[in-house]
């Protein structure tokens, strides 16, 4: 492609310029078919040799492979007024042959690490790219029954939820990197930890915004007398209470749970008083704004949605509360990024023997899923750019005549144009009605893709060739 993946890592250091070198040529490999093993993806055995040594180079660092993807994803969040941070974590499953050096998941037989990412994504859901990543596992002798409630009273900056706090204050630092880009830090309920709230009062210089769906469990300091003596009201109880400020219709995407299909919500907000933790008395209390969303004649299967949404950003008009919705409905982004990585780039079925290998190459993988992520959004936002901005001549003729079987046009295509061929190619039907392609059939597309405009370079109607006599 003409915008193509690898100036992802223009500036890249490896310490070696035959590495550098190296780098782009591998990540190009694997972003020419993400569904195949390193071996496919590879031009033949000396390329696939070569990959595997880069991979078992100790000169390369899942660090050092991301940091010239995460400077580029910063000149595109400069370019933007509002980017929203997304932090999520996921499990990379390697149970199947255990390679060396990994811990383990949620039981001791089960081999793998975590992945806890921050991505970097427009309101309209475009992601600019991968801004923040760490990988971890547990040992066996953290597992077992009474263990978490042990995890519990370790002081935070020992327990697994650190990295929480560590993707605010990544995302306070993006802020400092990006003062005219407003930073919305946003994560799910593993993110609920009153020092979060603490931290954010006190980077007044670097403040990042944030929406955090709570817990819900959350205490005010008002006892309730009518529960017991030492029982304190719940902030999810006051909400339930105060006024509806409106209802909203909201489309809800597939997931493993549930259809998509449309749910009605009422919405409550206001601001809110919450005490820490009885362990952690001496945060104090915080004024929180807080906003309730809950589906109203829902199918009653427990799909039916309930968001806490702890944030903050205003809330005192219904725009503004609409505004922190949606910012959070666009958390799905991320979603769709760890799919790609898993069943797109297939990163659970790499056969590499350490850990260590396994992390290069899962940062490498990263920057392909987002590539694929980009494209597909890409094609939403920006349908009328010229194609030959991300497609090579080469490419986007090959695409266009074997999928509308017509001449090629006088003039360059649109980039929407193209990127609906592309996913044809991929399964995508684009009959009247169809949804907008999705990444899944656009990763499919570009295997293809790369096949067609070899082909093309080598005997397509440009081409001059004298074969045989």
């Amino acid at each position: 492609m003409s915008d193509g993946i690898a100036s992802e890592l223009d500036g890249i250091n490896l310490g070696d310029a035959r590495l550098n070198v190296r780098a782009k040529i591998v990540l190009e490999s694997l972003a020419s078919d993400t569904e195949a093993s390193i071996n496919a993806a590879s031009d033949g055995w000396s390329q696939t040799k070569a990959a595997y040594r880069f991979f078992d180079n100790e000169k390369v660092t899942p660090e050092n492979l991301m940091e010239p993807h995460r400077a580029a994803t910063v000149q595109r969040m400069q370019a933007e007024s509002v980017v929203l941070v997304i932090q999520d974590t996921t499990e990379l499953d390697y149970s199947a042959h255990n390679p060396a050096g990994v811990g383990c998941l949620t039981a001791e037989d089960r081999c793998g690490f975590y992945a806890h990412v921050s991505l970097a994504v427009t309101p309209d859901k475009l992601c600019l790219g991968v801004v923040g990543h760490e990988f971890y596992s547990r040992t066996p002798e953290s597992l077992g029954k009474g263990k978490r409630r042990e995890r519990r009273s370790l002081p935070i900056e020992e327990m697994e939820s650190h990295r929480w706090l560590d993707g605010y204050d990544l995302a306070c630092r993006l802020r400092k990197e990006c003062p005219n880009t407003q930073i919305v830090s946003i994560a799910d309920r593993e993110a609920d930890i009153f020092e979060i709230y603490v931290m954010a009062e006190r980077e007044l210089g670097r403040k990042t915004d944030y929406i955090i769906r709570g817990d819900g469990d959350r205490c005010t300091p008002e006892r309730d007398l009518e529960a017991g003596p030492y029982t304190y009201r719940k902030m999810l109880d006051e909400l339930r209470q105060s006024a509806c400020r409106g209802r909203r219709t909201i489309d809800l995407v597939q997931t493993p749970n549930r259809a998509a299909r449309q749910a009605e919500v009422e919405i409550r907000a206001q601001q809110v008083t919450i005490k820490p933790p009885h362990n952690r008395a001496q945060l104090g209390i915080r004024q929180q704004n807080a906003i309730l969303v809950e589906e109203i004649n829902g199918p009653q299967d427990d799909t039916d949605i309930s968001w806490l949404l702890v944030t903050s950003l205003p809330i005192k008009t219904m725009e503004q509360i609409l505004k922190v919705i949606d910012y959070y409905r666009a958390r799905w982004a991320i979603e769709t990024f760890f799919r790609t990585l898993k069943t797109g780039c297939q990163v659970e079925q790499i056969y590499l023997e350490t850990g260590d290998r396994l992390h290069r190459a899962v940062a490498m993988y990263m920057i392909v899923g987002w590539r694929v992520q980009y494209l597909t959004l890409l094609n939403r936002t920006v349908p009328n750019a010229p194609s030959t901005a991300y497609f090579t001549e080469s490419e986007w003729k090959a695409v266009w005549c074997v999928v509308t079987k017509k001449k090629l046009p006088k003039k360059v295509p649109r980039l929407g144009e193209i990127m609906t061929l592309l996913a044809q190619l991929g399964g995508h039907n684009n009959r009247s009605g169809d949804l907008a392609p999705g990444s899944e059939c656009v990763w499919r597309g570009i295997r293809r893709l790369v096949d067609l405009a070899l082909a093309w370079d080598a005997f397509g109607p440009d081409t001059r060739r004298d074969v045989g006599n």
